[in-house]
């Protein structure tokens, strides 16, 4: 029963993904949005004005629109990939675009959660990872379309790491607390180095707050491994950016995506990149 648990576990993982990503693209849709509103609600109250409340905005509420014709999806219109492919990328009532991000997101979702159970294999690390990697996936898709970082994803990460090394899953426990100290302060402390030399903010604050949820998930070892490869990727592609898009210098690059992807990487192989920096 265990092998054909651990068997079917990376095609169960693939198919549990495509609703997991179905949900993550809610979650990255809705979440910025939500916290746009508190913002204004929150200003509002200090500055004494009455806000009106509106309709019910959540992860939950309304369900599922078009967002050209605000009409309410089926639930046909929401299997993963398949719907999108079926209604050939349109709405089924007005015919509008549907932006390919969506299927992107699920398929994505779906390999990244097979690769992992294959990896780890039908375990508390396996089951640890899959939840690891899907909050990756909705902070590096949020902060690559508005610079953002939510608090609400990515401190309960950290602690999720921290309890997920009780019992030393992906690192010693003491690794793992100094590894979300160390996480925060290094990049808190490139941050205010280059604000004192530049005068201008290189990051936001929600790159410190998910270094420090990887070094408690992976242990204060895998942050040099993590650091250098995002800082490695960021960099090229900033490069590119500059030189071939003609993105101006001034405007942000997010770097939580390079966070999450080296993050995911090191995860899974974290123990190979290390002795070549001379960590054991």
């Amino acid at each position: 029963m265990v092998t054909e648990i651990q068997t079917l576990f990376p095609w169960i993982a693939a198919v549990l993904g495509l609703a997991v990503g179905s949900f993550l693209n809610v979650v990255i849709h809705r979440l910025p949005r939500m916290l746009q509103a508190d913002w204004k609600a929150h200003s509002a109250e200090i500055e004494g004005r009455t806000v009106l409340p509106g309709p019910r905005y959540n992860l939950w509420v309304p369900r599922s629109q078009c967002p050209s014709c605000a009409h309410a999806l089926r639930a046909v219109h929401n299997i993963p990939v398949v719907s999108y492919l079926a209604l050939r990328g349109r709405c089924a009532f007005c015919a509008s675009p549907i932006s390919v991000r969506y299927p992107v997101v699920e398929a994505l979702t779906a390999l990244l959660f097979a690769w992992v159970a294959a990896h780890f294999g039908w375990s508390a690390a396996g089951i640890g990872a899959l939840v690891l990697t899907a909050f990756l996936v909705a902070l590096a898709m949020i902060d690559a379309d508005t610079t953002l970082l939510p608090d609400g994803l990515t401190q309960p990460l950290l602690w999720i790491g921290l309890l997920m090394n009780l019992r030393e899953t992906y690192a010693p426990l003491p690794q793992a607390v100094i590894g979300a100290v160390a996480g925060y302060l290094c990049l808190w402390s490139v941050y205010w180095a280059f604000k004192l030399a530049t005068g201008k903010e290189g990051m936001g604050y929600g790159d410190f707050k998910l270094l420090a949820a990887l070094g408690a998930w992976l242990g204060w070892k895998m942050l040099l491994p993590i650091i250098l490869m995002s800082s490695l990727v960021g960099a090229l592609v900033g490069i590119v950016l500059i030189v071939l898009a003609r993105r101006g210098r001034e405007i942000p690059i997010p770097f939580g995506p390079y966070l999450a992807a080296a993050g995911f990487l090191v995860l899974l192989y974290g123990d190979r990149f290390a002795p070549l920096l001379g960590l054991k």
